[in-house]
């Protein structure tokens, strides 16, 4: 059963505590009561875009299992809502809650394109992959408007250095071109996030994300343009979309894709309280069901930190998702494989252009 008795076009339903903060706010009964009677609205449910001044854009990834050495986030914050996010957690550090804040405080960085080449221009910079959206996705509804994922674009492509980017919104298309120009030294890859084939599924858990259909599209347009793509399937979530696994792989290999990844669920900091407030709202007849599978995959708990497990979990339970995607892999993508990014042109374009002697 699905209820549609919550916020609209939101995937958390409320803000959480800030473990960093002494004080806290919430809604109280009688307010809400108050603004009932008046016919005020007691949230306007709002996304408001706030300029950020950071000193750098790149960051070094230390965690050993999570695929990327460097990263950099053009945005903190993220309108697509999907409500199993680990970056929610991040939007504490800023001041806000991982919950709604997250999703509508989005903090934009107008000065990455200049932090970006500063970095790439330093004389002890060795060329290694940066993926964009390590954090947060970088084509969410805010690049449509500030553009800075296309200007960063622009960068690489000047200093012919190798960039990844994961994203789970069409909105890539628009910057086909510079894809083509950085795919053609092999200095691209892309990773697209699909969790389901099933619209519903979709809108519940990444409720202002692109259609499924549209992120199939994406694939087959950037793998018919020579543009390697893997595909997250990632988070798999028992008893809501694990049992799509083969046919997920199947239909992102006949679109094109290269390879696929996934994670298992897991509810780290705050995500848990939000993820169980949401679920009991939104799939009440199964809430308890697929909390109680989560535990099963974590040791008993909706959240494992520990690096080499937290990302594929332990358990019965776990253990058939993982073979699931071992068959899914032998079965569409035996025969193919991402390639590795070029880094061997970036140090003679440092100045921005080949250097003659």
């Amino acid at each position: 059963m699905f209820n549609n008795s919550k916020i609209k076009g939101r995937g958390a339903q409320l803000n959480t505590h800030n473990c960093f903060f002494e004080l806290s706010h919430e809604l109280r009964d009688d307010f809400l009561e108050y603004c009932e009677k008046e016919g005020e609205q007691a949230d306007k449910n709002k996304t408001q875009y706030l300029e950020v001044f950071p000193k750098t854009i790149i960051n070094k990834v230390t965690s050993p299992d999570v695929g990327m050495a460097f990263s950099m986030n053009m945005y903190q914050g993220c309108e697509h809502g999907c409500i199993y996010c680990y970056a929610r957690n991040s939007h504490e550090f800023w001041g806000y809650s991982a919950g709604l804040d997250f999703e509508r405080r989005i903090l934009v960085k107008k000065k990455a394109p200049e932090l970006l080449e500063q970095f790439l221009k330093k004389k002890t910079w060795k060329a290694q992959p940066i993926v964009m959206s390590g954090n947060t996705d970088c084509y969410q509804p805010a690049e449509q408007h500030f553009k800075i994922t296309r200007q960063c674009l622009k960068v690489f492509l000047k200093y012919k250095h190798p960039v990844a980017i994961i994203t789970k919104n069409s909105l890539i298309l628009r910057d086909l071109d510079l894809l083509k120009a950085l795919a053609k030294d092999h200095l691209i890859s892309v990773n697209i996030s699909i969790t389901s084939l099933s619209e519903t599924t979709r809108r519940i858990l990444e409720p202002r994300t692109t259609t499924i259909k549209k992120r199939l599209e994406t694939v087959k347009v950037l793998s018919d343009n020579k543009i390697p793509v893997n595909v997250m399937l990632a988070p798999l979530i028992p008893s809501i979309n694990s049992h799509e696994v083969l046919p997920l792989a199947k239909a992102v290999s006949e679109a094109g894709a290269l390879s696929i990844a996934h994670t298992i669920v897991r509810l780290n900091g705050a995500i848990g309280e939000i993820f169980k407030d949401w679920i009991k709202k939104t799939l009440p007849d199964r809430a308890d069901k697929v909390l109680h599978q989560i535990e099963n995959c974590h040791g008993g708990h909706l959240n494992d930190s520990r690096f080499g497990t937290r990302m594929r979990g332990e358990g019965q339970i776990a253990k058939q998702i993982n073979d699931l995607v071992k068959l899914a892999k032998h079965k569409y993508f035996k025969d193919k494989t991402m390639p590795k990014l070029n880094t061997s042109l970036h140090d003679v374009y440092k100045e921005g252009q080949l250097k003659l002697f």
